[in-house]
């Protein structure tokens, strides 16, 4: 059983790997092979609930990472992380909206809302990654 500590790894390679089933999707879609564009989102969908649901248990036990980084890289990192929050939030609602026209079979009001859906969350993934990265790994927060 994972540690709580361990969770924002957990999180950052689900949000890698959401990206990159989102990109695989993608790549089906443009070719006509719907089943397997379907399969992806699924996994996507799967794979970003649990990313919801370990984030949220982290979050409950841990609170807000503190960043350690300074001087000029402090906003560079906090513009990323405020994109990011809005992104996710975002698409806290685009995500299952699209899921359902494209699973009711609305494929002309999927295409539509997915056309937004899609960029958004591949970039909550990718920034999530970012932030991840940069937070812990670059400039983690060393209390005094």
């Amino acid at each position: 059983m994972p540690e709580i500590s361990d969770l924002p790894h957990i999180n950052a390679a689900l949000n890698g790997l959401s990206a990159l089933i989102l990109c695989v999707g993608y790549y089906f879609i443009r070719r006509g092979e719907r089943m397997k564009h379907r399969a992806c989102m699924i996994a996507a969908l799967t794979v970003s609930a649990a990313f919801l649901v370990t984030y949220l248990i982290y979050k409950a036990n841990s609170g807000f990472a503190k960043f350690g980084g300074e001087g000029f890289i402090r906003p560079i990192y906090f513009s990323i992380l405020l994109v990011h929050v809005v992104c996710a939030i975002t698409i806290v609602p685009l995500v299952p909206i699209t899921a359902y026209r494209a699973l009711t079979s609305q494929f002309d009001s999927h295409r539509k809302i997915a056309r937004w859906t899609f960029p958004i969350w591949f970039f909550v993934g990718v920034s999530g990654v970012v932030v991840y990265i940069m937070a812990i790994h670059l400039y983690p927060h060393v209390p005094i």
